[in-house]
């Protein structure tokens, strides 16, 4: 490039490509950790139903009777 006595953008520039320059890298990180986020991100199943129940029925939330109609509900389909 050849610099043009007063042409260019003179002082002015230089700011301007230096936070170019970290908006580029910026972005490009952002990228990598996103894409490296997804990749790694767990995926298990929500528990179903019936595992709800029982970990309710552990923890002594719910009797035993309730927790036989519910279960039983819960198998029938109502």
């Amino acid at each position: 490039m050849m610099w043009w006595p007063g042409g260019g953008w003179g002082w002015g520039g230089w700011p301007f490509m230096i936070l170019t320059m970290f908006v580029f890298w910026g972005v490009i990180a952002w990228v990598v950790v996103t894409l490296i986020r997804r990749s790694s991100g767990s995926r298990e199943a929500a528990p179903s139903a019936e595992q709800i129940l029982a970990e309710r029925f552990a923890r002594g939330e719910i009797d035993a009777e309730e927790y036989r109609k519910r279960l039983e509900t819960l198998r029938s389909g109502r």
